[in-house]
C-alpha cells in the first residue's frame, strides 16, 4: 500500500473539515433555553391543568394556525381533555413510529382553554423540557407504557415563548410519527 502524500492527506483533511462545517451549519439547535420566571403551579391529579394561567387568545390562535401546518394534522375537538380543548389529530393514513405515545384516538397533543398544552414527547425531550422549565410531567406519565414523555407544556406568555412551545409540539409530532419535519417560521 502506498503511503499518502502530504498534499493527499491535506486534501482529505480539508474535505473532512468542509463536511463537518456543512453538517454543523445544517444541524438544528435542539437545546431549549431556560424559561424565565417562576415555575407555574399545576394540579397534581386529573384533570391536569395549570393553575392561574392567563391565556392570550391571540397567541393561542397563532399556535393553532402553526400546528395546522404540520403535514397530515387536523385541529379538532379533543376526545380526552376538558371541554373547549382543541386536539391535534394525525391522519389515519399516517404511519406511527410510536403509537403507544398517543393518548386517545389519533390525538398526539391538545391545547387547553387556558393556553397550556398536553403533548407526547420522546422521554428524553420531555426530561429536557422539564429541566428547562417549559413543562411538567403528567401525573400518569410513569403509570402507562408509552406515556413516559407525556407532559403539560406551560401556557406561553409571549410570542417568543409560543415559538418554543410550537417547536416542542413539532418535536412530539416527529417522535410519534418518526418523521423529521422542520416547521417553517410564520
Amino acid at each position: 500500500m502506498k503511503a499518502w502524500t502530504k498534499s493527499g492527506r491535506l486534501a482529505v483533511l480539508a474535505l473532512v473539515i468542509a463536511g463537518l462545517a456543512l453538517v454543523s451549519a445544517n444541524a438544528r439547535d435542539t437545546r431549549l433555553p431556560n424559561r424565565d420566571g417562576p415555575t407555574p403551579r399545576t394540579t397534581t391529579g386529573v384533570p391536569h391543568i395549570q393553575i392561574g394561567a392567563r391565556n392570550s387568545p391571540r397567541i393561542s390562535e397563532r399556535l393553532l394556525t402553526r400546528v395546522a401546518t404540520l403535514p397530515e394534522v387536523k385541529i379538532r375537538a379533543t376526545v380526552i381533555s376538558l371541554p373547549g380543548a382543541r386536539g391535534f389529530w394525525l391522519s389515519e393514513t399516517l404511519d406511527l413510529a410510536h403509537p403507544e405515545a398517543i393518548v386517545g384516538g389519533r390525538e398526539f397533543a391538545h391545547l387547553h382553554p387556558d393556553g397550556s398544552l398536553h403533548a407526547s414527547l420522546s422521554p428524553k425531550r420531555a426530561r429536557e423540557a422539564v429541566k428547562a422549565g417549559w413543562a411538567t410531567m403528567h401525573p400518569w406519565a410513569n403509570t402507562r407504557p408509552g406515556w413516559e414523555g407525556f407532559v403539560l407544556l406551560y401556557t406561553p406568555r409571549t410570542a417568543d415563548e409560543a415559538d418554543i412551545v410550537f417547536q416542542l409540539v413539532v418535536d412530539g409530532y416527529n417522535y410519534v410519527t418518526g418523521r423529521n419535519f422542520s416547521a417553517p417560521d410564520l
